[in-house]
C-alpha cells in the first residue's frame, strides 16, 4: 500500500498533468498533440505510460493511475476554449526542457504558470487592427480594388471589437458571433453608397470571414483520422454552430437591407472567379491575410513572415492549379495546402514550433467566400425558379469541398510525418530519461 506522502504526491503529478492537458485543450491544440505532451510529462514524472490511462473530451479531461494493488483518478474541467498557438508551442518546448534540465515538480510548475499568465503577443486593438487587414486581404483576393480592401478592414475592425465586447460580457459566444456578423455586413453594405470604390459589393463577401472557424475545422479533420472520434464530433459541432451562427447573423442583415434590391444578387452572380490582377497582387493580398490571422491566433512576431510566405505559397498553387492547369478550385486549394503543409513538416525543425502554427493561418486565405455567398443568396431570395435550389446547393457544395480539401491538405502531410518521426522521438525520449536515471534526477512515481 502507498503511504499518505507518496498519495499526496502522486495527486499533484495527476494535478500537474491535467492542467498540462486543460491549457493545450483551452488553446486549440489537436487531440493527439494534447496526448502526446501529457504523456511526455508524465514520462518526466516517473509515471509509467502502461500505467497511466488518458481520456480527452472536448470540456474534460480524464487521468487514472492504477497497477495490481491502487487506482487514482483525477477529471478536469475545461470551459474557456480560444485560440492560442504561442502557449501551444511553449507548452511542448517545456515538456521537453524538463526532462533535459532535471526538473523539479516545483520547477516545473512555476514554469507552467508562467505560461498560463503570459500575456497575449498583441493588444486587443493590435489584433483587430489585424482581423480587418485579413479580411481586407480577403476582399483583395475575391477582386476588389484597394478602396474596397479598406472599407473592408474599417468594417472588419469595428465588427471584431463589437464581438470581443459580446465576449468580454459575458454574452453567449454564438450570439456574439451572430451580432458581429450582422454589424459587419451592415457597415459593408452602407459604404456601398460611398461611390469610392470600383467595387463597392465586395466588402460585403469578406467583412465577417474572420469569423470562420478554420482551426477547429481543421482539428476536426486531424481527430476524424487519428481516431478521436468523440473530441472530432464535438469539434465539428462547434464548427456548425459558429458558422450557423455566422450565417445568420449575414442573412438576417441582407433580408433586411437589401431584399429589395435584386442588383446585389446579380452582382454577386456575375464575379468573375478568373484572376484579373497579376500574381504579385495576388500574393501581396495573401500575405497580408495570412498575417492577420495569425494575430489573431497568437502566434509570435518572429514567425510573422514565416507564415506570410507559406501564404504566398498556398494561394498562388491554388490559382496555379486551379487556373492555368484547369483543375479546378477544389484540387487546387487541396494542393495549395498540401505543399505548404509539406514544407511545414520540414520547417517545424527550423522554427521550433508545432506544425500547425505555420500552416493554418497560411492556408486560411484560400477560403471561397465568393462561392459561400453565392450560396446563401442563392437560398434567401429563392423565388420558385427552376434552377435556383440546383444552383444554390451546387455553389454551396462546392465551397463546402474545398473548405473539406484545404483541412485534408493541412492534415495528411502532418499525420504521416508524424508516425514517421514518432519512433525517434520515442527513442530520444528514452534515451533522455535513461540519462536522468543515471544523474540520479529521475523521479519516481
Amino acid at each position: 500500500m502507498m503511504t499518505d506522502k507518496e498519495v499526496l504526491l502522486l495527486r499533484r503529478k495527476l494535478d500537474l498533468l491535467l492542467r498540462t492537458g486543460k491549457l493545450l485543450m483551452e488553446s486549440a491544440a489537436d487531440t493527439n498533440r494534447i496526448e502526446r505532451n501529457m504523456k511526455r510529462v508524465a514520462a518526466f514524472m516517473g509515471i509509467p505510460e502502461e500505467k497511466l490511462h488518458i481520456d480527452i473530451r472536448w470540456t474534460m479531461i480524464m487521468v487514472n493511475v492504477s497497477d495490481e494493488r491502487n487506482s487514482f483518478s483525477k477529471f478536469q474541467k475545461c470551459e474557456k476554449h480560444g485560440i492560442n498557438m504561442t502557449t501551444i508551442s511553449q507548452v511542448s518546448k517545456l515538456s521537453w526542457r524538463a526532462i533535459e534540465q532535471d526538473y523539479s515538480l516545483d520547477k516545473y510548475e512555476e514554469e507552467l504558470e508562467k505560461i498560463v499568465r503570459q500575456p497575449r503577443n498583441y493588444t486587443p486593438y493590435i489584433v483587430a487592427i489585424g482581423a480587418g487587414f485579413a479580411c481586407g486581404g480577403f476582399c483583395k483576393l475575391f477582386g476588389g480594388d484597394w478602396i474596397a480592401f479598406l472599407l473592408t478592414s474599417i468594417c472588419t475592425f469595428i465588427g471584431f471589437r463589437v464581438r470581443a465586447r459580446c465576449v468580454e460580457a459575458g454574452l453567449n459566444a454564438y450570439m456574439g458571433i451572430a451580432l458581429a456578423a450582422f454589424i459587419c455586413t451592415c457597415l459593408a453594405y452602407a459604404s456601398s453608397f460611398l461611390g469610392i470604390s470600383g467595387t463597392p459589393y465586395l466588402p460585403l463577401l469578406a467583412c465577417a470571414l474572420f469569423i470562420v472557424p478554420g482551426v477547429p475545422l481543421i482539428n476536426f479533420v486531424d481527430d476524424m483520422i487519428d481516431n478521436h472520434l468523440l473530441v472530432g464530433i464535438t469539434r465539428a459541432a462547434n464548427t456548425v454552430m459558429m458558422v450557423a451562427a455566422m450565417t445568420f447573423g449575414i442573412a438576417f442583415a441582407l433580408r433586411l437591407l437589401v431584399m429589395n434590391d435584386v442588383s446585389i444578387d446579380h452582382k454577386f452572380s456575375e464575379l468573375s472567379m478568373v484572376p484579373h490582377d497579376p500574381y504579385y497582387v495576388y500574393a501581396i493580398a495573401a500575405a497580408i491575410s495570412a498575417v492577420g490571422f495569425s494575430m489573431i491566433f497568437n502566434i509570435q512576431r518572429r514567425l510573422l513572415w514565416v507564415v506570410a510566405l507559406g501564404g504566398i505559397i498556398a494561394v498562388c498553387i491554388r490559382n496555379f492549379v486551379n487556373f492555368e492547369l484547369g483543375y479546378g478550385p477544389v484540387i487546387g486549394s487541396f494542393m495549395g495546402s498540401f505543399v505548404v503543409s509539406l514544407i511545414a513538416v520540414k520547417a517545424v525543425h527550423w522554427f521550433h514550433v508545432p506544425n500547425h502554427v505555420l500552416t493554418i493561418p497560411s492556408v486560411i486565405p484560400m477560403i471561397p467566400g465568393v462561392l459561400m455567398y453565392r450560396s446563401l443568396l442563392g437560398f434567401i431570395n429563392l423565388h420558385g425558379v427552376i434552377g435556383e435550389v440546383t444552383n444554390a446547393f451546387s455553389n454551396g457544395i462546392n465551397s463546402a469541398l474545398i473548405i473539406l480539401c484545404i483541412s485534408l491538405g493541412v492534415a495528411v502531410p502532418n499525420i504521416f510525418a508524424r508516425r514517421y518521426i514518432a519512433k525517434d522521438r520515442q527513442r530520444y525520449l528514452q534515451e533522455e530519461l535513461e540519462k536522468r536515471r543515471q544523474r540520479g534526477k529521475f523521479i519516481e512515481w
